[in-house]
């Protein structure tokens, strides 16, 4: 009977330090959104972050309800940023990988569909 009682702290202690690892990953994803963000001026900023430290939880629900969508826009938006400098520092264009996709359908190593598919994600 004891090992029960254990074993229900147990799942108790893992959902506690499951749902503390969630609520840190969720408050650090809202301040690098927050600090990242360059339509806001210093004193909005400022004003978050009072938000958040006064009422953290219902400060970062605040701001998922206020900016949530736009977060996802901004972190697509760096993503492409990234991907695009990352390309341009390695030297490989559109153009470069529209010739390597042509090469492959020549070559019979992806279909007709693949190719048209892969084109229109490059372009």
């Amino acid at each position: 009977m004891g090992d029960g009682y254990a074993f229900w702290y147990f799942l108790l202690n893992l959902l506690t330090i499951f749902l503390f690892v969630m609520w840190s990953w969720l408050l650090i994803t809202v301040f690098a959104d927050l600090f990242r963000r360059h339509d806001i001026t210093g004193f909005g900023k400022v004003v978050w972050v009072i938000v958040l430290m006064l009422l953290p939880f219902l400060g970062v629900f605040f701001y998922l309800l206020d900016q949530g969508d736009r977060m996802a826009e901004r972190q697509q938006a760096r993503t492409m940023q990234a991907r695009e400098d990352l390309r341009r520092f390695v030297g490989y264009s559109t153009a470069d990988e529209l010739e390597k996709l042509a090469k492959l359908r020549a070559a019979g190593t992806i279909t007709e569909a693949e190719y048209s598919r892969l084109r229109a994600r490059l372009l």
